[in-house]
């Protein structure tokens, strides 16, 4: 019997959210493919990626001057909301990319359209705090992926609120970022690495506790929880 789904997009499943932003974070990598290409932009646009890295990416140490001296001019500002559309390869924006379909295909069902953006914005604003309070780096912070990770944490406290409501062991929802943990810390040892992934690790901790907020019945969930004990 032939299934008239067959045919059906696999973008329909997805929330249009989280087709937005995964569209808008593909298409800025593809502008910068396009320019390196040659196929748009003339001899100026092999360097629109490194020249975006220079104007949109984090960089800690202009956020301690701005501390330091207490001016915050919005030049400087915005790179805490426009880090993680730059990204440093093709490579490295796909993986983001991938992140963003696969997981927030499962946060997005659950969270409205407004609470999953800020779950990704503020998570991504919350990772580059940290960043620069925590690190000493001169390396810029840029990428999608601490509010990626952000997203794994409201991800994980679905997971984490599904199996406590079943009886289960509720550790068991922080398997994901344990394991995501482990293959950033082997890929450090074995290629080296920088500090991306203090970002990394506030952004799911900021997904994880905003979700206390911002899912539905989130906190009711946790009080329920608590009253069980």
């Amino acid at each position: 019997m032939y299934d008239k789904n067959a045919d059906a997009s696999p973008f329909n499943a997805l929330p249009p959210a989280v087709i937005a932003l995964a569209v808008i974070l593909a298409g800025v990598e593809l502008i910068f493919q396009a320019g390196e290409s040659g196929l748009v932009g003339g001899a100026q646009a092999v360097g629109w990626r490194l020249t975006s890295l220079e104007d949109y990416a984090f960089f800690g140490p202009i956020w301690d001057a701005m501390v330091e001296k207490r001016y915050f001019p919005m030049e400087h500002m915005q790179r805490f909301v426009t880090y993680p559309f730059v990204h440093g390869s093709f490579t490295h924006a796909a993986f983001a990319v991938v992140i963003v379909l696969a997981i927030g295909k499962a946060v997005g069902e659950i969270f409205s359209a407004l609470a999953f953006l800020a779950v990704f914005m503020l998570s991504s604003i919350f990772g580059a705090l940290i960043y620069a309070l925590v690190t000493e780096t001169q390396q810029p912070l840029f990428g999608a992926y601490p509010g990626a990770y952000g997203l794994i944490g409201a991800f994980t406290f679905l997971l984490w609120v599904n199996l406590a409501a079943v009886g289960a062991n509720s550790m068991r929802a922080f398997t994901l970022i344990g394991f995501l943990m482990l293959f950033q810390l082997v890929f450090g040892l074995l290629f080296g690495g920088g500090y991306d992934w203090v970002a990394d690790v506030a952004g799911f901790v900021a997904g994880f506790l905003l979700s206390f907020v911002l899912s539905p019945g989130g906190w009711g969930h946790v009080l329920a929880k608590l009253r069980k004990r």
